[in-house]
């Protein structure tokens, strides 16, 4: 069977170009969670219900775009740090950050979020799956000081018992969980 000129041409770039690819992605292997955007309103919410005070650092692990980073920082006066695996979504963040003039006060750290440094963060986000939150566990109840909120969307950290727990009711569904450090356990 022959393939068309322009199809050949296009699958020999594809295989040529696939080690690089896989040199590249090899230092993320652990990349567990697809990148979906948490709707606006969604975001606001979250961000209430963490009880954010002017000054606290604020860390969304899985920042996508950043726009959990820019609504910490314009509504609520926080720091803000993003942990990002895609390059793609960091440079899209950094570019968001740096348009609302926010570089100053939040920034994107392209890095696998289970070496992440929690250190000093009063709030964490997350929009992981639920066995990424679980190998995330250890490393909240060991980095996070007392007080520190963990607020999840749609996904638990199995093990824990959740200070609160709310339901969106958009036309799709979404679940909040708030933690408060250290944790209620199951």
């Amino acid at each position: 069977m022959r393939l068309p000129l322009a199809l050949g041409v296009s699958l020999l770039a594809a295989l040529a170009a696939a080690p690089v690819n896989a040199q590249v992605h090899s230092k993320y292997a652990n990349k567990l969670a697809p990148y979906v955007a948490s709707p606006i309103r969604l975001v606001d919410r979250m961000l209430e219900l963490a009880n954010i005070k002017p000054g606290e650092t604020v860390y969304d692990l899985g920042s996508g775009d950043g726009r959990v980073l820019i609504e910490a920082v314009q509504k609520y006066k926080a720091k803000a740090v993003g942990v990002e695996i895609s390059p793609r979504l960091v440079a899209q963040a950094t570019a968001n950050i740096e348009k609302e003039g926010l570089s100053d006060q939040a920034h994107v750290i392209q890095g696998d979020v289970l070496n992440a440094d929690l250190t000093g963060a009063d709030v964490v986000f997350i929009y992981l799956v639920t066995p990424l939150n679980e190998k995330l566990r250890p490393r909240f109840e060991r980095f996070l000081k007392a007080g520190a909120r963990v607020i999840s969307h749609d996904y638990a950290v199995p093990g824990w018992k959740p200070f609160r727990t709310e339901k969106t009711d958009d036309r799709h569904a979404h679940l909040i969980y708030v933690y408060e450090m250290p944790p209620l356990k199951k």
